[in-house]
């Protein structure tokens, strides 16, 4: 069903310009975007040369792009002549009266209406130099790591940017993540300097933050026997809020950005940053995977440049009268994606809860003027339940909805065109922490179907193959593979080579190699079970998601992804439509389906738990009408052989369902194997060790 189509695309869209220059450039004759992304998939070095060339990319870019006969096994070097910095293309513009950063909390009793803070382009290059030249005067060096503890605000930006001015290397972790992960995560690239906040807001309460940060500490001293310089931000939620958790050696922002100011280093006689241009492939942040192991995945500069500029200015559009906002944590790869609308157009950092008030980011989008409003898939669905914002906000200029970390159902699509705006581009979009980017997504040039993510992405050789290796058969679902190099792909894990012993650098090149390419030869293998579909409207054909392949459920030999499932619940039992008819058939506030293993291990069986409201039971009509949809919407091989009533559904700091880990805890695992510093609720997963016997039992009573 189609939901939205763009209005004269051919003459208003960046992407039909970017379409001609080609054309002009190369002597083609394409038409449409299908015969776009079809040419830069074939000749991806003519492809990202004119992407460089095209968004202005600042830099040194040399004479070579990649060598098109490797393999993305091989991960190619990339403009290996080039010499390029990303934060200088981030600041390259200084216009004193253009907004850079607005700035927005969460309301408190304490402070029930708190006022943005907004930063020019002017003022954000001079904080960048003053962080720069404070860094310097710290002793960092390129290659060192800096370390963010902190909440989504302008000082977070701004020392980021500064890392990469010097080509330090960034880590970051969100201040609700427990010391613990945080230390499993940061012990492994061991900071030089840590940028921390004093406190946080959410749900609408203060929380101190200085003693999770001291705990971190003593873990880090503990492991290497070394302490990191500490910056702490004054959060503006109370003055250092508990103060008898501060210690003398921490340096407020305050002091450091002073220090910088007054040393003047790493600047011109005119003030101006001296910029460390590096190699395309220079490392510019370490992102975590967002499950339990905590892979420290490197991402290269140059790749996320070029990567970020053909997103957003040529795919998704964007212009100097956008505002950019996307819900975000500073520990979730969409916090770089909103990073790289700066230079573009204002983009809005937000502190706090979204759904404790939730007309809050509606009304934001009204006061701001924000465009661009990025969220999640879980968000959407709890709006669903508690909030219309076409009835209470105006959205004049609201045109795109993102939405991510998990597939989004086409229930959902309907909440936001019937209840939030009809006449917006909702973009579906995947890509992930793997690679800090897209890989499918959002095209203002092209028209929205219900349930679909829009397109793949130009340059991103995106298919479908079989568990067997080979391609999909045409309508049918398979494992997202990508068949060629991107920029975007990781340099690798750490330790890469020069940061530890041989042995370390070793083991990550294998744990890299694994994670990517041991499923099937030579491509890239991102875990993602989805629906390839046929192209319309010359859009070379768009994506559903069916759900992440390691959760992928394979009962009888049978491979469906969970989305399947979660589809029927939503669109049925948790959705805005009433539950179907029957004598007590319930609402499901949640759920969460996975794939038991039999006693020999030689088949599956498909178990659901759902969450229902307080005080409710499961009753066996709803059980049975569950039972009854699913089969129905889609086959008896989908059906759950048993439906269980939990009290909570686990979830990531991200906001992800956690499927994997219960699936192993069913068959067999104990908690001690994952890291429940990296879930929103570990609690939740005492009650699948204490259902796991009960399932075994109903296994042998089959």
């Amino acid at each position: 069903m189609l939901l939205f189509s763009p209005d004269d695309p051919c003459n208003t869209s960046r992407l039909f310009r970017f379409l001609r220059e080609v054309n002009d450039k190369h002597g083609l004759r394409l038409e449409s975007y299908q015969d776009l992304y079809q040419w830069s998939i074939s000749d991806i070095d003519l492809l990202w040369s004119h992407v460089w060339d095209h968004t202005g990319i600042i830099g040194n870019k040399g004479n070579h792009v990649v060598d098109t006969a490797a393999t993305p096994a091989q991960n190619p070097c990339w403009f290996s002549d080039s010499a390029i910095n990303y934060a200088e293309n981030l600041l390259a513009n200084r216009c004193p009266d253009t907004t850079a950063i607005v700035e927005v909390a969460e309301p408190t009793s304490q402070n029930p209406k708190p006022t943005p803070v907004q930063i020019s382009n002017a003022q954000l290059y001079s904080l960048v130099a003053d962080a720069v030249s404070a860094l310097l005067q710290c002793g960092l060096v390129r290659g060192d790591r800096i370390a963010s503890y902190t909440s989504n605000r302008i000082e977070n930006v701004v020392g980021f940017l500064a890392a990469a001015a010097i080509g330090c290397v960034w880590v970051s972790a969100s201040p609700d993540f427990g010391p613990q992960g945080v230390l499993e995560r940061f012990d492994q690239v061991r900071p030089k300097l840590i940028l921390s906040v004093d406190a946080v807001v959410y749900n609408g309460k203060i929380h101190p933050h200085l003693p999770k940060l001291s705990t971190l500490l003593s873990g880090l001293f503990t492991k290497s026997g070394q302490s990191p310089r500490v910056v702490v931000v004054t959060s503006g939620h109370g003055a250092l809020v508990d103060t008898d958790a501060w210690n003398t050696e921490w340096s407020t922002w305050d002091a450091f950005i002073e220090t910088g100011r007054k040393s003047k280093l790493g600047r011109s006689a005119q003030g101006e940053i001296e910029w460390k241009r590096l190699p395309f492939d220079w490392p510019l942040w370490i992102l975590f995977s967002s499950g339990t192991t905590g892979v420290a995945i490197v991402h290269r500069a140059g790749g996320m440049l070029l990567q970020s500029r053909k997103e957003l200015l040529i795919c998704a559009d964007l212009t100097e009268k956008d505002v950019f906002f996307y819900y975000t944590t500073t520990g979730w790869m969409m916090w770089n994606f909103l990073i790289g609308g700066l230079g573009i157009c204002p983009i809005v950092l937000y502190d706090g809860s979204p759904l404790k008030r939730p007309a809050h980011l509606w009304n934001l989008v009204d006061e701001l003027g924000i465009t661009i409003f990025g969220t999640s898939a879980k968000y959407i669905d709890e709006l669903s339940k508690v909030y219309t914002p076409r009835e209470h906000n105006k959205l004049t200029t609201l045109r795109h909805v993102y939405s991510t970390g998990s597939p989004l159902p086409p229930v959902l699509f309907d909440f936001v065109y019937q209840h939030i705006k009809e006449n917006v581009l909702l973009a579906s979009i995947t890509g992930g922490t793997d690679i800090c980017s897209l890989f499918a997504g959002v095209c203002s040039a092209l028209p929205v179907f219900r349930g679909e993510i829009q397109c793949r992405l130009l340059g991103m050789a995106v298919t479908t193959f079989s568990a067997e290796g080979k391609p999909s058969v045409k309508g049918e679902s398979g494992e997202l593979v990508c068949l060629k190099p991107f920029p975007c792909q990781p340099v690798g894990f750490w330790p890469l080579p020069g940061y530890a012993d041989d042995a370390s650098v070793l083991a990550a090149k294998k744990r890299y190699h694994d994670a990517y390419f041991a499923e099937h030869e030579g491509v890239w293998y991102h875990g993602d079970h989805v629906l390839l579909t046929e192209s319309r409207m010359g859009n070379a054909g768009g994506l559903v998601m069916l759900g992440r392949s390691d959760g992928v459920l394979n009962p009888g030999g049978v491979r469906f992804g969970s989305a399947e499932i979660y589809d029927v619940i939503d669109t049925c039992f948790s959705g805005p439509n009433p539950p179907p008819k029957g004598h007590n058939v319930q609402r499901v506030v949640d759920s969460l389906v996975v794939g038991q293993m039999t006693e020999d291990n030689t088949d599956e069986r498909v178990v659901l738990f759902v969450k229902l409201g307080e005080d409710e039971k499961l009753t066996p009509e709803t059980a049975h009408a569950i039972k009854r949809e699913i089969r129905v919407r889609r086959s008896a091989r989908h059906v759950p052989c048993s439906i269980m009533q939990v009290g909570d559904i686990p979830y990531t700091l991200n906001g992800k369902r956690v499927e994997v880990p219960v699936k192993k805890i069913l068959n067999g695992a104990s908690l001690g194997s994952f890291n429940l510093g990296t879930l929103r609720n570990p609690e939740a997963l005492e009650e699948y060790i204490g259902l796991r016997e009960t399932l075994r039992e109903e296994l042998r009573r089959v």
